[in-house]
């Protein structure tokens, strides 16, 4: 798993995941915002926007000491909307950083395996489906129990990051309100 901040991961993921997880001919596009928050405008509500936050696995490297470090709380924040009357949707996306222990400057903005982009991207389409089409979620909850196999290795690596302490105060989600910490 890399330690970089890798874009195009994100949106070749979301491309290639596209078709298979929504069945709609609706176009969709996928956009990075660096300073999305969680809380939504009357205007925004109105016009169709709703968030989806996810909390993933990830992996940071400090851009002052070069130390890196990994944490299973790393927030992904989406918001996404899809507009009837052009049949377009769209999904805004902003992953929250993290700062180095030694050096506490800059929050540094996390690197993901493929698995976990996936996984996150799951969630969201999950979520598109749910609040854009009106789809149950029962069928989403069948193909979960057959990834659950592949996921037992990840959550054990996971769970030894996870008996860690989270450090708030590193933490740009905990200092926004907004971290997935239990």
């Amino acid at each position: 798993m890399s330690t970089d901040w890798t874009p195009t991961l994100w949106s070749e993921c979301f491309e290639e995941m596209l078709d298979e997880e929504l069945d709609s001919s609706d176009q969709w596009a996928f956009h990075f915002n660096y300073g999305l928050t969680e809380a939504l405008t009357k205007e925004e509500r109105r016009r169709g926007w709703r968030v989806y936050s996810h909390c993933a696995y990830g992996r940071f490297q400090c851009g002052g000491c070069s130390k890196t470090w990994r944490s299973a709380r790393v927030v992904l924040m989406f918001r996404y909307r899809l507009r009837d009357t052009t049949a377009r949707g769209t999904v805004l996306m902003r992953p929250y950083g993290q700062a180095c222990k030694r050096c506490r400057e800059e929050f540094e903005l996390p690197g993901f395996s493929q698995n976990e982009v996936e996984e996150a991207l799951l969630g969201l389409f999950g979520k598109i489906k749910k609040n854009c089409y009106d789809e149950d979620e029962e069928e989403e909850e069948e193909e979960e129990e057959e990834e659950e196999e592949e996921e037992e290795e990840e959550e054990e690596e996971e769970e030894e990051v996870s008996r860690r302490p989270h450090e708030k105060a590193l933490c740009e989600a905990c200092r926004l309100g907004i971290c997935c910490q239990e």
